[in-house]
């Protein structure tokens, strides 16, 4: 295979505060950087050594410049990356406030992502790729979402690996019960879905409430959200669940079996994509044959280490 993972989503320009531990009204300065989970998994799988393809799309500017060479420097192929004349990158901004505070503000008004086709979707090489990241997010806004569908559909046919981050945005669903609708039906052409506690709780509750719209975790119903979950698995709708739990490390549950992972004691900095570390080393550890309980100790590494 020409390529090891394509990965389907959004792509914003990332700008992180220079002044750790500041309030947000006393920043002074900020670093430029590129982000957005799928996307981020792209570079962090193409450091890892694959050869991962970014599908997404930026605008026609000098912003959407410093994007495309940003990961293509990150090693990330950007030959399908879309470009969208008058539409712009989305922005985010993160303050760095430890060891629990790191306030993120989104500027995805009418991001150029959202625009993705199903004929950019079409163009993309899946008979030499050997696995896909799909972005629940993906699937929110705009004609991006059939763009995703016709993607995980292709990659199904072809028996490409296929992975989904659930990669809840509430501010980017119209309904908090939308999350789960949209993306239920899409499950069976998934293979492995990554997830937190909450956005599993947003996928299959049939009223999850205030944590589609950014409640914190606290208030998911846990022994719930188990039954839902293993639900899932043992119907056969997905073959795989990878469940991230933070400082406590994964749950997998796959062939009837349940595997909880121990993660790694450090001291975080910022956890701002620490998610997306874990699906890289996740990804790459099984995309080399590694069994489950390897692949997620190796993705809370990744993880780990970003976080400090």
């Amino acid at each position: 295979m020409t390529y090891d993972l394509i990965t389907v989503g959004r792509v914003n320009m990332d700008l992180f505060a220079q002044d750790i531990g500041a309030e947000f009204v006393d920043i002074t300065g900020f670093d430029a950087a590129v982000g957005g989970s799928p996307s981020n998994v792209a570079m962090g799988t193409a450091r890892l050594g694959l050869a991962t393809v970014a599908f997404t799309a930026v605008g026609d500017e000098t912003v959407d410049d410093f994007v495309v060479r940003y990961l293509a420097n990150m090693g990330v192929v950007t030959d399908y990356v879309v470009r969208k004349p008058g539409k712009r990158t989305s922005l985010a901004l993160v303050g760095v406030q430890p060891p629990d505070r790191f306030p993120l503000t989104f500027y995805r008004d009418d991001p150029a992502d959202i625009y993705l086709t199903i004929d950019d979707a079409a163009g993309l090489p899946y008979d030499d790729t050997r696995a896909i990241l799909l972005s629940g997010n993906a699937f929110s806004r705009g004609t991006c979402a059939d763009a995703a569908r016709v993607a995980v559909a292709e990659a199904g046919h072809r028996g490409l690996t296929t992975f989904m981050d659930l990669d809840l945005r509430p501010s980017d669903w119209s309904h908090p019960k939308a999350f789960g609708i949209t993306l239920r039906p899409v499950l069976p052409w998934v293979d492995v879905v990554i997830g937190t506690e909450e956005e599993f709780f947003a996928l299959l509750a049939p009223d999850p409430g205030p944590v589609a719209t950014g409640a914190p975790v606290a208030t998911v119903d846990k022994p719930v959200l188990e039954g839902l979950v293993a639900a899932l698995v043992d119907s056969g709708t997905v073959e795989t669940v990878v469940m991230k739990r933070g400082a406590d490390g994964a749950t997998v549950l796959t062939g009837g079996e349940r595997l909880d992972v121990p993660g790694f004691s450090v001291d975080p900095v910022n956890t701002v994509g620490a998610g997306d570390s874990f699906a890289s080393g996740l990804i790459w550890s099984r995309l080399r044959g590694d069994d489950w309980y390897q692949s997620c100790r190796f993705g809370n590494a990744c993880g780990a280490i970003v976080v400090t």
